[in-house]
């Protein structure tokens, strides 16, 4: 920006601010107008990113104390239509630099002397260049205040919390106890992101975000099957071939009844409707695998009795289907 842009620039008229704006006012208002014009949300529109760039200089420079005052010092120092007339006696463009000559008399000032008010080592300040104005990592380099760096955490939760969601403690790098709600359906491997958790910015800008790794205990009974919940549960032989009513475990919750049906081979599912995964985005259900439980350990009766129905049970090969199948 050229030394006469630094007068003519209005900063708090860009921002649409007043002269004793608070920082936190000011900080408020910038965040809105940037999130309006962002190039992001207006691709393709050089009218929004040019306002973008204008508002984010504005609050680059006002945003910052040190700045903010000696922007003020200049503005009131050129204050006027004087300034720029020329003309013996007219306060012409000499007058006004010459209050940064050493001796304070009419000599013109060198350039140098201006520029480094702010920092500058005689190179003319422009956008994204130097202290006035400087990009501090904004969009493409157009400057406004830099957001905070993302920190990656990770914890561990057991089954049950992952599935129900709930509030956990972690430790932040301060030391402090941070608290953090884990959504319900959090599965195994997956990140949450937790926004403004991070650190903080060094200008004023957003903190960055906390991107916290999730890994899951299995349960003993349950598993996953996206929204669903899966459990395995045995039934006798017995139970299996002519039919019973058992008794199914549910997570965190009480037994629900379920009918077998006579005849229910190992490997058949029964569902339990709205029993799985409870989400924002839907509830799975409970599938329960029947498993037929072979018993291992037979009194003389017992066995007496099996080998009866052995001789009674239709001579039927199980497994012919799959021999048929294997020779195709």
């Amino acid at each position: 920006m050229a030394s006469q842009d630094w007068f003519d620039k209005d900063f708090y008229k860009v921002l649409g601010v007043s002269k004793d704006v608070s920082d936190a006012e000011l900080k408020k208002t910038y965040r809105k107008l940037a999130r309006t014009y962002h190039p992001d949300s207006n691709a393709g529109d050089a009218a929004a990113e040019a306002k973008f760039k204008e508002i984010s200089e504005a609050y680059s420079v006002l945003s910052d104390t040190e700045r903010r005052t000696e922007y003020d010092q200049l503005r009131a120092m050129g204050s006027g239509s004087a300034r720029f007339a020329p003309g013996a006696g007219g306060g012409g463009f000499e007058d006004v630099f010459s209050r940064f000559s050493p001796g304070g008399g009419g000599q013109q000032a060198d350039f140098d002397d201006l520029f480094a008010m702010f920092g500058q080592q005689g190179r003319p300040s422009g956008f994204g260049s130097g202290r006035f104005g400087q990009s501090t990592g904004g969009f493409r380099g157009f400057g406004g205040p830099q957001r905070g760096a993302d920190v990656t955490a990770r914890t561990t939760l057991d089954f049950t919390t992952a599935v129900k969601g709930d509030t956990i403690t972690l430790q932040g790098d301060d030391g402090k106890p941070l608290k953090i709600k884990v959504p319900a359906g959090v599965s195994d491997g997956q990140k949450i992101r937790l926004r403004g958790k991070g650190r903080p910015s060094p200008d004023g800008g957003e903190s960055g975000d906390i991107v916290l790794s999730v890994s899951v205990r299995p349960h003993p009974v349950f598993t996953r099957d996206g929204l669903n919940l899966r459990v395995s549960v045995p039934v006798s032989f017995t139970e299996a071939v002519l039919g019973a009513t058992i008794e199914v475990p549910t997570l965190g919750g009480e037994p629900v009844k379920l009918r077998v049906a006579p005849g229910t081979p190992s490997g058949r599912v029964l569902r339990v409707k709205g029993r799985g995964v409870e989400t924002s985005k839907g509830t799975g259900d409970l599938l329960a695998e029947v498993q037929v439980a072979v018993p291992t350990h037979l009194d003389g009766p017992a066995r007496e009795a099996l080998e009866r129905f052995a001789e009674l049970e239709p001579k039927e090969n199980p497994r012919a289907d799959l021999m048929s199948k294997a020779r195709d």
